[in-house]
């Protein structure tokens, strides 16, 4: 098996956490922006209810 340099190692683990960080930082603003139109949908319901 070939040896990996010490730049090859640390680019494949910067790839990894960056996969991982993304995901998360994917999954909190899919959230945020349920909570804003839930947000602007209870406040514009409650001020001109129906």
């Amino acid at each position: 098996m070939r040896e990996l340099t010490a730049e090859a190692r640390l680019h494949f683990y910067a790839r990894s956490l960056s996969r991982r960080t993304g995901r998360g930082l994917h999954t909190a603003a899919l959230y945020g922006s349920l909570a804003m139109i839930a947000a602007v949908v209870f406040g514009t319901l409650s001020v001109h209810p129906f």
